[in-house]
């Protein structure tokens, strides 16, 4: 692919519903012209103008048939609603935004073990309610401590080893599965996906941070579901196919497993006849792990320094997909 056109006469759209990129971006003193659409409906209609896009949830493959775009920058680390082989096809490049929001990610998911385990969410419920709790004498029905506790990560890229640190700072014992299965420092064990659900049958934790693939897609399915103790928790911030949710719906509504964790969905937004909403042992997030005051930053950066290797005739791409 030849160079992209020098700084100062690019165009570049940026199309997501609430972020502030174009303002970020004026804060670089970047030579290119820019445009900001918030809206599938804007961005269909503008999407001619541009050399370069930066996006994620209003991208749609069609979009690729637009004569002068020659490079996407995703504001998302996941890239499953990309066509690849259409990029390759139409001499597009992309760019993931992976590890732009790596500390928000794993972060949110630490915070949705701790959430479940200490029953947060109960205690806000009572706070709405003015309910003063008593002390519980069941046990099984008390808040609980994460130390000596065993934590299984699916997917060990930044997200999950992030993770996997947090989690040893609170005595977790971390079990984690990938395809290659190299020691990494603070996690006691890596397995490959085939022995999953062995180590589902150890873990008190299963926290999904891989992507959607093909071989990820239902992963965590009925099967995987049933290999779990019916004391473990579930977290996810990866993708919501990544796991059957009507399995998982089933699964926590007749107890063979305690709570979930959840900040992604088949369909988003979460539909208001989910029976996920009014569990008392889930807590569900609108899809908001990745949601930092720092994110705008983190993707200007990485859309910079690509912009630049693309103006000098480079090939290589900072968090390259195509």
């Amino acid at each position: 692919m030849p160079a992209l056109p020098p700084e100062g006469d690019l165009t570049i759209c940026f199309a997501h519903a609430a972020y502030q990129l174009q303002a970020e971006f004026a804060t670089r003193g970047h030579a290119a012209k820019s445009f900001e659409v918030r809206s599938l409906d804007e961005f269909k209609a503008r999407a001619h103008e541009a050399d370069v896009v930066v996006v994620s949830g209003l991208w749609r493959n069609e979009l690729l048939a637009s004569p002068k775009l020659r490079f996407v920058q995703s504001v998302s680390a996941g890239t499953d609603q990309y066509d690849k082989a259409a990029f390759a096809a139409a001499g597009v490049r992309l760019a993931s935004a992976q590890g732009a929001n790596e500390r928000a990610v794993s972060e949110h998911a630490m915070a949705l073990i701790l959430g479940l385990t200490r029953q947060i969410h109960l205690a806000r419920d009572n706070q709405t309610a003015k309910i003063w709790r008593p002390m519980i004498g069941d046990r099984a029905r008390r808040e609980d401590e994460l130390a000596g506790k065993t934590l299984v990560i699916v997917g060990l890229g930044r997200i999950g080893l992030r993770l996997a640190t947090l989690a040893a700072a609170f005595g977790l014992r971390v079990i984690g599965v990938r395809r290659s299965p190299e020691p990494q420092p603070g996690i006691e064990a890596i397995v490959r996906p085939d022995q999953l659900h062995e180590v589902m049958a150890q873990a008190d934790i299963v926290a999904l941070t891989c992507p959607l693939t093909p071989e990820t897609e239902n992963l965590i399915d009925a099967a995987a579901l049933a290999a779990m103790k019916p004391t473990a928790l579930l977290i996810n911030v990866a993708r919501g196919k990544v796991v059957d949710e009507q399995a998982l719906i089933a699964a926590l509504s007749e107890g063979r497993i305690a709570g979930a964790g959840l900040d992604t969905f088949h369909e988003e937004p979460l539909s208001a006849t989910s029976p996920l909403w009014a569990m008392p042992h889930v807590i569900v997030t609108p899809h908001s792990a990745g949601e930092t005051r720092a994110y705008e930053g983190n993707v200007v950066d990485l859309l910079v320094e690509n912009l630049g290797r693309l103006v000098r005739g480079e090939s290589a791409l900072r968090n390259q997909v195509v």
